[in-house]
């Protein structure tokens, strides 16, 4: 694609980068409201069945991953036109999804300004190592990579890590702002937590909030890993990478059912997204299907999306993802190749 035409891309995409105040309030309303009232109800259920209190969190945790997607919009000044809105709103909604607003407004925005730029990796995005560094890597280079990339660890341990460890602690030289915006967070997470647990009891609180935030953090990090683990995935070095071709090419178009993708607030139109992060959830729809070129745009289903858990390393010469097992063949087909090369001595005789 040309320049110019990347340019008009770019032009259309953003005559969507429009917040509307009465339907970002509506959302708000559908959906924080709906997760407290979810959130009673399954406490409430407690008392006839903890099964069905737990289905009852399985629904909420879905309106956990909509108010996130509120609070992502936010952290792209995108839901609102005022800035100190978009602050507030993120905030309250950092509290109820654990996510600190201010420092994972700043690591997000290092995402989006690298992502497939595999000299700018490790801020924001899933660790990808590429297949000439994990040959080079030690023997335990290697394994953390490989426990990383476990999809029990990654869906499993994931979510604890988030929200225990990753979203509760500032990183090193972080500004006065984003600090206190996280002590802030976290002060009301804890003091809303003591209030529920006397209020209800510790074990009726674990019983109705854990399952929601493992339900919640272990969907969240596979929308956010799948959009950007497809097979052949858009990747390059810094000298040749193109912030156009790494929206369109390097980010999928996840094409879900209406009511999963109602519940994902449309993040699955990841490709629009990228391309201009300024739109909000609720224009990313329209946005797409008003834009040819974005129909281009490598789309994949609930079904083919499974395949992702597969591709495990960037190989540089296919310009493709590849799994641990097609490395190994990688490998032993280089071995055979080395195996077979006559030496220089016997070429001398």
């Amino acid at each position: 694609m040309s320049k110019q035409k990347q340019a008009q891309l770019r032009k259309s995409v953003s005559a969507f980068a429009k917040s509307d105040k009465r339907t970002s309030i509506i959302q708000l309303i559908n959906s924080i409201l709906p997760f407290f009232l979810l959130w009673f109800l399954a406490y409430q259920s407690l008392s006839i069945s903890i099964w069905l209190s737990l289905g009852v969190s399985v629904i909420a945790a879905g309106f956990v991953v909509r108010i996130f997607i509120i609070f992502h919009d936010c952290t792209h000044m995108s839901f609102f036109k005022n800035a100190k809105a978009n602050r507030i709103v993120g905030t309250i909604t950092g509290i109820i999804t654990h996510f600190a607003f201010e420092k994972w407004k700043r690591d997000h925005a290092i995402h989006h300004a690298t992502s497939s730029n595999l000299d700018k990796r490790g801020t924001g995005d899933v660790w990808v190592m590429t297949v000439d560094e994990y040959t080079e890597a030690s023997f335990w280079g290697r394994l953390s990579y490989r426990l990383y990339r476990n999809p029990i660890i990654m869906f499993g341990l994931g979510p604890a890590y988030l929200f225990l460890i990753s979203n509760r602690f500032n990183r090193k030289g972080a500004k006065r702002k984003e600090r206190w915006n996280t002590y802030l967070i976290n002060f009301s997470i804890v003091a809303i937590y003591g209030l529920l647990i006397w209020a209800i009891g510790w074990q009726a609180f674990l019983i109705v909030q854990l399952p929601i935030l493992f339900i919640a953090g272990a969907a969240g990090i596979w929308l956010f890993y799948v959009q950007h683990q497809f097979e052949d995935s858009y990747f390059e070095n810094e000298d040749e990478w193109d912030y156009v071709k790494a929206a369109v090419d390097g980010s999928s178009y996840y094409k879900l059912p209406k009511a999963i993708e109602w519940i994902t607030g449309s993040i699955g139109y990841h490709h629009v997204h990228h391309l201009s992060p300024r739109v909000p959830n609720y224009h990313l729809e329209k946005a797409h299907e008003s834009t040819p070129p974005l129909h281009k745009a490598t789309t994949i289903t609930l079904l083919t999306s499974l395949q992702s858990l597969r591709f495990r390393l960037y190989d540089e010469n296919s310009k493709s993802f590849v799994s641990f097992k097609q490395f190994k063949q990688m490998e032993n087909k280089k071995k055979l190749m080395h195996q077979s090369k006559p030496s220089r001595t016997s070429l001398q005789k």
